[in-house]
């Protein structure tokens, strides 16, 4: 089975694991960071270079502050306790989203962890943080109408090659699948531009229950595939 080099995940389901335990929403949130290291261990075992996850969205600051308070706890916590062992185990970190608007101590340890691991390759974590596809869209088309108006470029020079060069994701390749988790059918602003034509796998366990037994699951979904990327699968195309 070949697995795709770049999986994208969409850990969807915390609040309603912890609800119907009865358990408070930062209960699902730490039981959902748990899952989460379980699958970063798991990920180059499973063949795959890349694993992109939805960590907090542009969106999630509505959310009541104090779940707001304990999701950046819990980043604190994750990236405080788990820095050196990802270090340790050859991963890279990545950070996409809207770095400016962080606090300063967030935006520092998200800076520490991308410089620690820079020169790591058995995968590369991309965590989305303060990211929302539409915002990522918006800030590229921005930064390079003002290289336009500066004379750096050429509007002719804008292609659809320059413009994902220059999203927060420049060097990393689309994700060839994206898994949501949760039973929610829809990607929530999530990697808009490079989902283009990523397969999509939709899991109806909560992300606290997600395991490697699922992560397997869902790369046999995709094995089973025919990516056509707008044309015709070769059996059709030839008849």
């Amino acid at each position: 089975m070949t697995s795709p080099a770049h999986v994208a995940i969409i850990m969807d389901g915390n609040g309603r694991w912890a609800k119907a335990r009865g358990l408070p929403r930062v209960a699902g949130h730490r039981a959902g960071v748990e899952a989460l290291r379980k699958t970063v261990r798991a990920a180059p075992q499973l063949g795959i270079s890349y694993l992109t996850v939805y960590a907090f969205s542009s969106e999630n600051w509505s959310r009541p502050k104090s779940e707001v308070s304990d999701l950046m706890g819990l980043l604190k916590l994750f990236i405080r306790r788990d820095l050196a062992e990802l270090h340790q185990n050859g991963v890279r970190v990545r950070v996409v989203g809207d770095k400016a608007s962080l606090q300063t101590d967030i935006r520092g340890l998200l800076e520490e962890a991308e410089t620690l691991t820079a020169n790591n390759d058995a995968l590369t974590l991309v965590i989305a943080f303060n990211y929302g596809g539409r915002d990522e869209i918006v800030r590229t088309a921005q930064k390079l109408a003002l290289a336009a108006v500066r004379g750096e470029i050429s509007i002719d020079s804008i292609s659809t090659e320059s413009f994902a060069a220059s999203l927060d994701t420049a060097g990393i390749p689309d994700p060839e699948l994206v898994i949501r988790t949760s039973g929610e059918l829809r990607l929530s602003n999530f990697l808009l531009w490079q989902a283009a034509y990523s397969e999509l796998v939709f899991l109806p366990c909560y992300w606290p229950d997600f395991s490697q037994d699922h992560l397997a699951d869902a790369l046999r979904d995709f094995a089973g595939r025919e990516r056509r990327f707008g044309g015709l699968a070769p059996r059709e195309a030839a008849s």
